[in-house]
């Protein structure tokens, strides 16, 4: 089914290739919010249909399951955010076709995690600082062991990955190769730090929804970290330290 869809779409996308500029964007932008009413429509879905007791129960406001919903979600939507921002400045296509799969993607599972929040009564965005609900350090991708929580040069706090305020300023300042080798690094280490929190909160929590959800981030950033790392060496240049 999942396939299908992504068939459906890219030749959706096909069909408005040739429309002015502004209108080709109105109709992307329109199909990305879809993805995105779809993915909350499903997480609710899905969380009312499994009839395992654990998947039934109401998380509590500091539960791992409604902590990583919110702080993944954020950590998500960053990821957007700079998928945006090479759609806009980037002249190469597989950076181009990269950023708009990451859209389509996270987006979809945003919306996941937001119906959840729905359906607990919770916020969609946690109050205070972010990864309070993991309370034991984490073991970062490649086995690097990564603190609960990160601190930007500025003092705020941010999750494992997540770029500064600072390196999204040098991003959009940037264009042509320099441009899109920068996006490949930040996107590549946002995705070694969101399949961390994952793997965490997979082995933390017993709520069937929520695996099923980390299975699919470990899938779909897998991939496209693999693809980034060869984009990165295509082009002559290494990820960030």
């Amino acid at each position: 089914m999942s396939s299908e869809a992504d068939l459906d779409l890219d030749t959706h996308l096909d069909e408005v290739i040739e429309q002015p500029t502004w209108s080709r964007w109105v109709i992307i932008g329109g199909t990305l919010l879809a993805v995105l009413l779809i993915g909350g429509v499903a997480g609710m879905f899905v969380t009312r249909a499994v009839d395992d007791p654990a998947s039934t129960a109401t998380p509590a406001r500091d539960s791992v399951e409604v902590g990583f919903a919110q702080d993944m979600s954020t950590h998500h939507l960053q990821a957007v955010t700079m998928s945006g921002i090479a759609r806009d400045r980037t002249t190469d296509p597989e950076i181009k076709q990269l950023a708009f799969d990451i859209e389509r993607t996270q987006l979809e599972q945003v919306g996941r995690m937001k119906g959840w929040l729905m359906l607990w009564d919770q916020p969609e965005q946690a109050i205070g600082a972010p990864m309070k609900w993991m309370t034991e350090p984490m073991s970062g991708h490649d086995g690097m062991s990564m603190a609960p929580q990160s601190v930007s040069p500025s003092g705020g706090a941010l999750m494992p990955g997540m770029a500064t305020d600072t390196e999204l300023t040098k991003l959009r300042s940037l264009s042509g190769r320099a441009f899109d080798v920068y996006f490949l690094q930040l996107m590549l280490r946002h995705h070694q730090g969101g399949t961390s929190m994952a793997q965490y909160a997979s082995q933390h929590s017993n709520l069937p929804a929520l695996k099923a959800l980390v299975n699919s981030i470990l899938a779909s950033q897998g991939a496209e970290m693999d693809q980034m790392k060869l984009m990165l060496t295509g082009r002559g240049a290494q990820p960030l330290p």
